[in-house]
């Protein structure tokens, strides 16, 4: 006994080899004492001579069925519900087997080889050692295991099926380094219950109170069907009490249908942030795009790869994918290729800049929709840089707006931000002006039915995750040990996630009857300095302890708050409750054309003063903050008359 004792100590497992000779053991100690038990432990000699002949049989019979169902594949030192199916049928089959033998022997000889009754005792026996030895080992195995070992101490949110596979995946994968102290649940009707010998309460009542008076490291959640406002509220009543939260995939998502503990991921901030899922239009989007050329720009970036992803289900004919990152758009194309098993696509490594590198691919592909995602994005390094912001941003857009009338693309849909609305930055100042340009683009031809291309803009806020954006920066810093720079205490921005965003995208595009302005519900503005402490805490660190924020100051062009809408602006509803219509002040095409190419001659200058001072004059609403370019703020509005 001590050496089982050190053996199960030691975490050791025991072989199949074992289990196997384990099982023989019972089926031999059953037979016999099922015998004992039917002739009151007296057994006549006759009976005593039938059964040396019938006990190798019936030992032979369990011996086959062991192997057939496989009753030593399991370890044993976790035993679940499924084992327990396992020897049910196992044990079943066997009896049945000796039953049918017993039968076919009568007929022959007029004497049952076995008698019924140790047949029906032995089935029982059977049952009752085979699970009773497994659950025995079980709990000698956790026991001794728990023996001088801090555990971690685990509440599972969740008392259904999923919360009950967790607590088996948790024991399975970590042995006793986990110990669930409680179930809670939403559903009242279960508290003051238990399940898999684990006491279930009331979240709304009892989580707290659990939270203040047990010792809990951390908190699983198994409830898919859990209300997101809900999830969030208890998010942050751990951060509360810094417990460290961990979710269960769905089971549609679990490796061959089983869970394992490294399919447990943390919760990130992105789901702090997260909003309900958007409803969308299928039918028509569907019917938009099925059978249809689909040409994707700046189609690598966060933006573009995602529009990518969310297109490919409508079955588009064929997706255009344009960027000049040679390496991501490498990785993109392996992520087709292997993990969406996607085919019908095309590679085209160009610079939307490049006029004749695009029209190239336009007169190739003949592309039906263009979704243009390809920007400069970052507001410091437009700042420095005004005439690639120009280049890219302004002329990119114009390049291919101007080819998409000239190749009959049924829709041209721009990805623009919020930043363009009273613009404090070059970036943003850039992107207001290509919404002009393909605003009054098509004003100028909407009457002309031999010109039948569609534009319409998005606008929506910093997207969570992106590349670039402050949440993958945290990170980075977290991993570094720190300090979180932050530009302001009271700095707050709008976030929405890069797949909300693209179904959004694609929701305008296939509601849009040409020259809108969409904007999206961005929900409420987040202050950046809350988002640093959140995710410090869903870091398992302390601030001030372990790690510290740091205020850098505002960055060149940032401002504190950011705007959905110009001042002057309103919105109209759409029939989706996210997507608006703003009303814009429009300007005549061939003003803003004018104006736009004396903005692109001036690149070959560099005068990086003139260009913004230029910038200025064609948004009014162009304010610089924090930055160089605040003296050139007395330029006058944009000059209604075309230039000669």
């Amino acid at each position: 006994m001590n050496g089982l004792i050190t053996y199960f100590r030691e975490g050791r497992r025991l072989p199949r080899w074992g289990i196997f000779s384990l099982d023989i053991g019972i089926a031999l100690c059953s037979i016999f004492l099922a015998y004992l038990l039917r002739f009151n432990f007296d057994i006549p000699a006759k009976h005593l001579d039938l059964m040396m002949i019938s006990l190798p049989f019936a030992i032979a019979v369990r011996i086959l069925s062991f192997i057939v169902f496989r009753t030593y594949a399991g370890i044993i030192q976790f035993t679940s519900t499924e084992d327990g199916v396992r020897i049910f049928y196992t044990v079943s089959v066997g009896t049945l087997l000796l039953t049918v033998v017993n039968i076919i022997q009568f007929y022959f000889t007029q004497q049952f080889l076995i008698p019924f009754s140790v047949v029906v005792i032995d089935y029982f026996f059977m049952m009752f050692f085979m699970g009773g030895l497994r659950v025995f080992i079980r709990i000698l195995y956790y026991e001794l295991r728990k023996v001088n070992r801090e555990q971690t101490k685990v509440i599972i949110y969740g008392a259904g099926e999923p919360g009950s596979i967790a607590k088996k995946t948790l024991e399975r994968d970590l042995g006793v380094q986990y110990k669930v102290i409680a179930f809670v649940d939403s559903n009242p009707k279960l508290a003051r219950k238990k399940m898999e010998g684990i006491s279930i309460y009331d979240a709304a009542e009892s989580l707290e109170g659990l939270f203040q008076n047990k010792e809990v490291d951390q908190l699983i959640f198994a409830d898919s069907e859990l209300a997101l406002s809900k999830k969030q509220d208890l998010i942050d009543l751990c951060l509360k009490y810094n417990i460290k939260l961990l979710d269960v995939p769905p089971a549609s998502k679990w490796i061959n249908g089983e869970l394992s503990f490294n399919q447990f991921k943390e919760i990130r901030i992105e789901d702090l942030l997260e909003r309900p899922s958007i409803q969308l239009d299928k039918k028509k989007i569907r019917n938009q795009l099925v059978g249809k050329t689909v040409m994707i720009t700046g189609a690598a970036g966060s933006i573009g790869s995602e529009m990518v992803r969310q297109i490919i289900p409508f079955k588009p004919l064929r997706i255009v994918l344009i960027d000049n990152a040679e390496t991501p758009l490498f990785e993109l194309e392996l992520e087709l290729r292997e993990g969406f098993r996607f085919q019908d696509y095309e590679i085209v490594i160009g610079d939307i800049r490049n006029r004749d590198r695009l029209e190239n691919a336009f007169k190739t592909f003949k592309p039906d929709f263009v979704y243009h995602a390809a920007a400069y994005k970052h507001v410091p390094m437009m700042e420095l840089n005004p005439s690639e912001a120009i280049h890219n941003n302004v002329m990119g857009t114009k390049n291919l707006s101007d080819l998409s009338v000239q190749y009959g693309v049924n829709e041209f849909v721009m990805v623009s931000t919020d930043k363009a609305v009273n613009p404090t930055n070059v970036m943003g100042a850039s992107k207001r002006i290509a919404e002009m340009y393909v605003q009054s683009l098509y004003n100028s031809i909407k009457d002309n039915p031999e010109t039948p291309t569609k534009f319409v803009t998005t606008r929506f806020g910093n997207v969570l995750g992106s590349n670039g954006s402050v949440i993958p920066l945290f990170r980075k810093q977290i991993q570094a040990g720190g300090p979180l720079t932050v530009t302001h205490a009271d700095v707050t921005r709008y976030f929405m996630t890069i797949p909300e965003a693209c179904q959004l995208v694609l929701e305008a595009g296939s509601m849009g009857n040409g020259g809108e302005i969409f904007i999206f519900d961005m929900g409420k503005s987040v202050k950046i300095v809350d988002l640093a402490k959140k995710m410090i805490k869903l870091s398992g660190l302390e601030l001030g302890k372990d790690i510290q924020i740091a205020f850098t100051g505002l960055r060149p062009g940032e401002k504190l708050y950011e705007e959905l809408l110009n001042d002057e602006e309103n919105t109209l509803p759409t029939h989706h409750k996210k997507i608006m219509i703003a009303n814009v002040r429009e300007y005549d095409f061939e003003v803003v054309s004018a104006h736009i190419s004396e903005l692109i001659g001036m690149f070959d200058e560099q005068d990086n003063f003139k260009i913004v001072a230029k910038m200025k004059q064609m948004v009014p609403e162009f304010l610089s903050r924090n930055s160089i370019y605040e003296e050139l703020d007395e330029s006058s509005e944009i000059d209604d008359t075309p230039k000669e």
